[in-house]
């Protein structure tokens, strides 16, 4: 992981609570937090338990919940503050070691913030306590060049392409349909 960046209270102020600067509001993701429970809708995808890998300030939480109230959330985070704050399960979908599996997963705006090793672990990771639904974004190469605001977004990351991103999701996809 990038060591520089602490994700200590210092990064989510400027982050998530100022809203001058912050990189997303309440509502997007309660928008977000729709798209994904409509989706699992559409595939009649039962949800009794979600993971949200990188919750960050659990902006996904009330929108979830409200989707599915008998689905159990957690949320998985690296940041100490945030767990202290929050009470969210330490630790990086990359090295997350479980049995347990979930009905959705969602990894949203980690994957730039891991090394190349790190991602492939936390992408063989989603593939591994997925059995329903996953819910997947990176910041791209693409996406920093071409489509986001850059006063709004954290540029301290691993600038892969979208492609990179594909090829490994679709690694992982073979393995689980081929059975392995």
């Amino acid at each position: 992981m990038i060591e520089k960046l602490l994700f200590d209270r210092d990064y989510y102020q400027r982050y998530y609570f100022n809203t001058r600067t912050a990189v997303t509001s309440r509502a997007e993701m309660n928008a977000r937090g729709r798209l994904i429970a409509g989706f699992a809708d559409h595939i009649g995808q039962p949800v009794a338990r979600i993971l949200d890998a990188g919750c960050g300030v659990g902006l996904l939480r009330a929108p979830l919940r409200r989707a599915f109230p008998r689905a159990e959330y957690s949320g998985l985070e690296v940041s100490e503050y945030l767990c202290s704050r929050y009470g969210w399960r330490q630790g990086s979908i990359a090295a997350l070691r479980t049995r347990e599996r979930y009905d959705i997963a969602i990894c949203y705006d980690v994957m730039q913030y891991l090394t190349s090793t790190e991602a492939r672990q936390a992408i063989a990771t989603l593939g591994r306590v997925c059995r329903g639904l996953l819910y997947f974004g990176a910041l791209t190469r693409e996406d920093w060049e071409n489509n986001c605001d850059r006063s709004r977004t954290d540029p301290d990351v691993m600038m892969r392409p979208a492609t990179w991103y594909r090829r490994e999701l679709a690694h992982v996809w073979e393995m689980d349909t081929a059975g392995t």
